[in-house]
């Protein structure tokens, strides 16, 4: 297994389990507050220029699509997180409200925290798992 997909894995897993027991402990901030934020073009533009180019730097970094199932999703996280930030980047704010009420954020907000954990969890143990190849320190 590559260390970037070790590192990446242990990165992202360990940040949606955080994120996620967030989510859980601060509901109610949680989903008020994102609604909200959709409202802010200045904070938009903040946030879509920041995933746009974390997931950029992960499809160019790390756009392996075989070698297991750790490398795969680490990469589909990437082109999610970049389609996400190019979304938030290009759609009007009309758009970007038409777009999140397809989601039902407030409805569906344990299946979303869920899924977060679930990903990170999933991403830390196989991560932290994981060997990198028997050469990765040496230099030559």
């Amino acid at each position: 297994m590559q260390p970037r997909t070790i590192f990446l894995g242990r990165l992202i897993g360990l940040f949606f389990i955080l994120s996620a027991l967030f989510m859980l402990l601060h509901k109610q901030s949680f989903v008020a507050t994102v609604p909200r934020l959709i409202q802010d073009p200045p904070l938009v533009l903040f946030i879509a220029m920041i995933a746009s180019i974390a997931g950029l730097a992960m499809v160019l970094g790390h756009n392996i699509w075989a070698g297991g199932v750790l490398p795969v999703v680490v990469t589909i996280i990437g082109w999610t997180i970049l389609i996400r930030g190019l979304l938030l980047l290009f759609l009007s704010p009309e758009a970007l409200s038409t777009y999140f009420a397809m989601f039902h954020f407030e409805d569906l907000f344990y299946i979303y925290a869920a899924i977060t954990l679930v990903l990170g969890l999933y991403l830390t143990y196989a991560a932290f798992k994981a060997l990198p190849p028997s050469n990765a320190g040496t230099k030559r």
